[in-house]
């Protein structure tokens, strides 16, 4: 596929390595932005079983989804019509790229907190240079309530995940892990190297899942549809995390022996 847009590649490439993270704008056109927009709003009506809707308020409503088993009966169509996979592949260098899951993001209705800073790759059974994540915001967001991430921080350690506790952002998801407690980033945010931006509708941001990240607070009469898709290509390898870690594939952990190729079936190769 052709790119929609002469992006500078090399110095996206150099940004990616560096950085672990860059902004593509513009790099959904109309017709692509409106098929992306649809598979979201398939998840909202197909809600699958990591599914879950938290009213802070009667009015305020935090909705999060992701990997649902069924998802590429909404998403087959757009990832393979899509230039996302081909911009992933521009980035790492690579002509492979498989699909590995979605996520889904709505708030809405008042004020809801911020996303504590945490690192993907806590979460999920993989490592490697070839993996991505790529935020899309459906909504015009000012880059004070973009989110953000610590530049070059996926070079360095991966720490426990995040519990999302209100009143303690750093508080530890896995008891017992080798994996160290997140630093209280949020209340040393000099001493970080942050990065965010503004975006618009069709533009795309790009992180690897160890880069350190964290949202922007919702505020009142604000809302937030945001979709992220996860892929991953030919440098990653099963990676077994202190605690159990994703994909929740049935036989999928069986399978596979720490440092083997990240592989399965189930999973839609795009290019």
């Amino acid at each position: 596929m052709s790119l929609a847009l002469d992006y500078d590649w090399p110095a996206l490439r150099e940004a990616w390595d560096r950085d672990g993270v860059v902004k593509l704008p513009a790099a959904l056109n109309a017709a692509q932005l409106a098929e992306t927009l649809a598979a979201y709003e398939w998840s909202l009506a197909n809600p699958g079983p990591g599914a879950s809707r938290d009213r802070h308020t009667p009015e305020v409503t935090f909705y999060n989804d992701l990997f649902n088993p069924n998802a590429l009966t909404g998403y087959r169509e757009m990832l393979q019509r899509s230039p996302i996979p081909s911009y992933v592949a521009e980035l790492w260098r690579t002509p492979d790229v498989w699909f590995f899951y979605e996520q889904v993001f709505l708030k809405e209705g008042g004020e809801v907190r911020r996303t504590p800073w945490h690192q993907d790759s806590s979460y999920l059974a993989i490592d490697g240079q070839d993996l991505a994540v790529v935020w899309i915001s459906f909504d015009r967001l000012s880059q004070a309530d973009s989110l953000e991430f610590v530049k070059g921080s996926h070079h360095g350690i991966l720490y426990n995940g995040s519990a999302f506790k209100p009143g303690d952002d750093t508080a530890p998801l896995h008891r017992g892990s080798s994996l160290p407690r997140l630093p209280d980033i949020e209340g040393d945010r000099s001493g970080w190297d942050i990065v965010s931006w503004p975006v618009e509708p069709g533009d795309i941001i790009v992180f690897h899942p160890k880069v350190l990240h964290g949202g922007g607070a919702t505020h009142g009469g604000m809302r937030r549809r945001t979709l992220t898709l996860r892929f991953f290509g030919d440098r990653s390898v099963y990676d077994p995390r202190d605690g159990g870690a994703g994909p929740p594939i049935k036989g999928f952990h069986q399978r596979m022996s720490a440092g083997a190729p990240f592989r399965d079936d189930s999973f839609l190769k795009l290019r």
